[in-house]
């Protein structure tokens, strides 16, 4: 047994060993393009231009690409280079034509070597143009990317009144350039990966060496490593991959589209996940109250931020409280209302059919329809089916007597103030846990709705973000981090980094802008 499995083996690492031969590029130009072309499976958008060389007369080369994919202004300046290189007499002595291409012809990008025709037509599948010389065991591979791609507009889910107006893009060169363009150290580290086997899209680790948390770089480093799928189409897959808790409506991960955003938490000492195919990158790890801070709440003053964040906050618990106390006091606590607010309700309620909980479904249900009927329908007449949708049909629910109007006033607020949250995926968790109060509710009254929230904040308290508490800095509670939270002190106040997501090396380090108050009585001293 033990001979036969041995066997097996040997014969296993001797098929292995001969791929990878079959896999290596050989002296022979004719073979090396069949091999090559057979491994990208043809097509019309590959091109193939066989140039000689005057200083070269025996030797052939061969300029691939794939069109589409690649620079066309690098592509001409490369390809007239070539003709002139080729139409010239080589002033030097040269070991052979792969080292004049190498050292002498090519201007265009960074250039370096290939030896696996693997390895030169997974480059060209990325956008690199390639050259096989005759007579050479390595290929050239030139860094050619392009193509066709969205230029920076400005960001259609995360708008500002004031601040930057630039956005990310699809393609991951421009998001890693706008996020240079902003931090200009020495230590922020760029870390790429390939992720996906039939797409190989390319993920992009930002953080700043020496203020991101060591251990959290490697956490976030070994999950991707981990990740095994055919294809990666956008941030949404990583983050359902990388983040340390799936049964939960609360997002563990946060996206945005803002360069400024991703910019200051990078500065912060947390890390930024771009993927390659999409606009939205992935920020970690973060706490609870990073879904209710905008990057334009650094560009307003201190007090005018603090406003907006306490009406953020309020706006989360209406959305998920709203339509449960509602149902609560009219079903079961109908004494804490005012004796006249109390006679109003019955009479609206005198000829609905249905109860309380029955009411508020119907028209949850209906707004989140129309809701998602505006979004899913053409942008131009998206928005009036919507808002006609809504004002028709609740007119004529009230008319008809299947819903009272406290209750239409009641969804409509509702769904207002669900908008005000800036966090789309943070919105949607306060719509999920909404049902399921509203059932607690009509159930149990005011008892249901506070043994709710309850399990809530434990489950709130149990979560982690690659280890950091969910709820930080109020559990565990960091006196030095209240200063950035549901308010916002002045700039000159807030003078050392978040503890906990910085590295414990740096603790101390000023923030940018950060310092003393500026004394007015000393400025012309």
């Amino acid at each position: 047994m033990f001979k036969k499995q041995t066997a097996g083996n040997d014969k296993q690492a001797g098929d292995d060993q001969k791929q990878h031969v079959e896999q290596l590029l050989v002296p022979d130009l004719e073979q090396n393009m069949e091999r090559l072309e057979r491994f990208l499976g043809g097509g019309a958008d590959i091109v193939c231009r066989t140039l000689t060389h005057r200083s070269f007369p025996n030797q052939r080369y061969a300029l691939f690409y794939i069109d589409g994919i690649v620079d066309g202004t690098a592509i001409g300046t490369m390809l007239l280079g070539l003709l002139e290189d080729a139409n010239s007499q080589a002033t030097e002595e040269t070991d052979s034509l792969y080292t004049h291409l190498m050292e002498r012809s090519i201007a265009v990008g960074k250039i370096f070597p290939a030896t696996a025709v693997e390895e030169v037509g997974y480059a060209m599948l990325e956008g690199s143009s390639v050259i096989l010389v005759d007579g050479s065991l390595r290929a050239i591979i030139i860094d050619t990317t392009g193509g066709e791609s969205r230029s920076v507009e400005e960001p259609t889910s995360q708008t500002v009144v004031r601040g930057p107006k630039e956005g990310f893009t699809e393609n991951l060169r421009t998001n890693t350039a706008l996020v240079r363009r902003i931090i200009k150290s020495p230590k922020l580290r760029v870390d790429y990966k390939i992720v996906g086997r039939e797409t190989r899209t390319n993920i992009a680790v930002i953080y700043l060496q020496g203020i991101a948390q060591d251990d959290v770089v490697k956490e976030v480093h070994r999950r991707i490593e981990q990740i095994e799928i055919d294809a990666i189409l956008e941030s949404g897959y990583i983050e359902e991959f990388i983040q340390d808790k799936a049964f939960t409506p609360f997002p563990l991960i946060q996206n945005t589209e803002r360069p400024d955003t991703a910019c200051a938490s990078i500065l912060e000492g947390q890390v930024v996940i771009m993927v390659s195919g999409t606009p939205f990158v992935l920020i970690t790890p973060v706490t609870f109250v990073k879904f209710f801070q905008s990057s334009e709440d650094y560009y307003q003053r201190y007090d005018i931020s603090t406003f907006l964040r306490l009406i953020r906050m309020t706006s989360f618990f209406i959305s998920m409280l709203l339509p449960s106390l509602y149902i609560a006091i009219t079903t079961f606590h109908q004494e804490m209302l005012p004796t006249s607010l109390l006679i109003s309700l019955a009479a609206q309620r005198e000829g609905v059919p249905f109860p309380a909980l029955v009411e508020a479904f119907l028209m949850e249900i209906t707004f989140e329809i129309l809701r998602e009927a505006g979004v899913r329908m053409p942008r131009i007449i998206g928005p009036a089916i919507s808002i006609v949708g809504a004002l028709v049909l609740g007119q004529a629910a009230v008319q008809a007597g299947l819903v009272s109007a406290a209750m239409v006033i009641v969804v409509s607020f509702t769904a207002i103030a669900s908008f005000v949250i800036p966090a789309v995926n943070m919105g949607i968790a306060a719509r999920l846990i909404r049902f399921v109060l509203m059932i607690l509710a009509g159930s149990f009254g005011l008892f249901g709705i506070m043994s709710g929230l309850m399990v809530l904040l434990a489950h709130l308290c149990g979560l982690r973000s690659f280890g950091k508490p969910y709820l930080l800095p109020f559990s565990p509670l960091i006196v030095s981090n209240l200063k950035d939270t549901f308010i916002r002190v002045p700039w000159w106040a807030m003078r050392k980094r978040p503890i906990g997501m910085s590295s414990h090396q740096v603790p101390n380090q000023n923030r940018i802008g950060g310092g003393k108050r500026p004394d007015p009585d000393q400025e012309g001293a």
